[in-house]
């Protein structure tokens, strides 16, 4: 017996071009199911291990099973370490093949525009029907002519700090201001409880601290037209000797080396008094309460609170850590894997992976902020707007390739790296106006 093809089977039930396009995101919405293809088409999926670890064990027992059940699409599902997602789509598509569906951090998708496939159809029904995507998010996934991804998550980046610590040294409030925060800092290290921050070369913290460093004293990678390189200013170089200052008072100077989980790490094992995350100390503390404890034997998660990072003369920034996913142009699954993403991100299913993250990853579209999880643990408060509030790199510029470029060779991160190594803060800003006006074909 020939079997019935899907495009059949909508066009039988009088469904047609249209409902392919709408009446399929109907179902899912209602129910959380999707029509199934007749036969079982399979989707590698490429993504993140992802810091709360229930994340994945999510996808692995139940909700991949489910998406097989609902769509007939197996999803083989492969996790790798964040730093290591850019070089393997970059590979994958130099040999065009790989991963049918892969995920991009923060702006790297626009690097990646040409070999997308174009998914505004599925973004347009997910931001119609969720209250519409935050502007981070479109920013990040729309190239200015269509969508090249599908916004995922967005993880808040805020400073958790250890309350007993700073009230000790009588700042019982989080500091409102960077020199605020300097001589916190330097009373901290004294007693041999510095701040944990990464100035290497890893993808989430060391570019979410030094980009709004430099915005909130004035600076700038390229004005607000996208061409005009605007680095070396006396409002970058004075962030770059604020750093240089603040890192060798303050800092533990170890984080020169330090990738995404270091910090983790120092903060729950009692070596750093505060740091630049996500929240994902914070719930490793209440996964495991007995073993994270505080020198007097209190379980650590009631010594964390959360706070943004500090202001400065021009103002108060933040970048909040963004993920999004392609669908890849050389994928021979391009349709099952677009149904997938759709069926993901409907309230049904979407809610069920957004529950288990506890507030590290919110939604990309702007609903999600009136979950009831945000009223389940005030220390996860702060992380509510962030979607609201984030900024994207390449600000005052678009979150175009030309910004994803310096964000992707870490320009700007290595222009303050530089400088507490012993540069001068003047050679290294103009090091990286040099180097940013390479990316942005300005000059030599």
């Amino acid at each position: 017996m020939r079997r019935i093809t899907r495009r059949e089977l909508l066009q039988a039930t009088g469904g047609g071009a249209a409902a392919a396009k709408t009446g399929g995101l109907a179902a899912i919405l209602a129910t959380g199911q999707a029509p199934a293809y007749a036969q079982t088409t399979q989707i590698h999926w490429l993504k993140w291990n992802d810091f709360v670890p229930a994340g994945d064990q999510l996808l692995r027992r139940q909700l991949l099973g489910e998406a097989e059940k609902a769509l007939g699409i197996k999803i083989n599902l492969e996790t790798i370490g964040l730093n290591d997602l850019q070089a393997r789509v970059t590979a994958a598509i130099q040999s065009q093949s790989g991963a049918d569906i892969t995920m991009a951090f923060n702006n790297n998708a626009q690097l990646y525009a040409e070999s997308c496939v174009d998914v505004s159809d599925v973004c347009e029904e997910l931001a119609a029907s969720q209250g519409g995507f935050y502007d981070l998010a479109k920013a990040q996934s729309h190239d200015g002519r269509k969508w090249v991804a599908v916004p995922y998550c967005i993880i808040g980046a805020m400073v958790a700090y250890r309350k007993s610590w700073f009230d000790e040294i009588g700042v019982t409030t989080f500091p409102e201001t960077w020199e605020a925060y300097r001589e916190a800092g330097r009373k901290l290290k004294a007693r041999g409880r510095p701040i944990g921050q990464s100035l290497g070369h890893t993808v989430g913290d060391a570019p979410a601290f030094c980009y709004p460093l430099m915005w909130s004293f004035g600076g700038r990678e390229v004005e607000a037209d996208g061409k005009t390189v605007k680095l070396d200013s006396k409002e970058t170089i004075e962030s770059v000797k604020f750093m240089t200052a603040f890192w060798k008072e303050a800092h533990d100077e170890g984080g020169l080396a330090w990738d995404d989980s270091n910090n983790n790490r120092a903060f729950l094992s009692g070596t750093i008094s505060s740091t630049l995350n996500g929240a994902s100390i914070y719930i490793e503390a209440l996964r495991k309460p007995d073993q994270y404890k505080t020198d007097s034997g209190a379980q650590m998660r009631t010594d964390i609170l959360h706070a943004p990072l500090p202001r400065g003369a021009h103002g108060q920034f933040g970048v909040h850590p963004f993920q999004n996913h392609m669908v890849m142009g050389y994928s021979k699954n391009q349709k099952a894997a677009k149904e997938f993403l759709r069926w993901f991100h409907s309230p049904a299913v979407y809610e069920k992976w957004f529950v288990v993250q506890k507030g590290f990853a919110t939604g990309p579209t702007r609903s999600w902020e009136n979950h009831k999880v945000w009223d389940e643990d005030p220390v996860m408060a702060p992380y509510r707007v962030a979607g609201r509030l984030g900024l994207v790199y390449g600000h005052a510029g678009p979150a175009g390739q030309k910004a994803a470029e310096v964000l992707s060779k870490y320009i700007i991160v290595d222009m303050y790296a530089k400088a507490v190594q012993g540069m001068s803060a003047e050679d290294a800003v103009k090091w990286a106006e040099a180097e940013v006006k390479k990316v942005y074909g300005t000059g030599a």
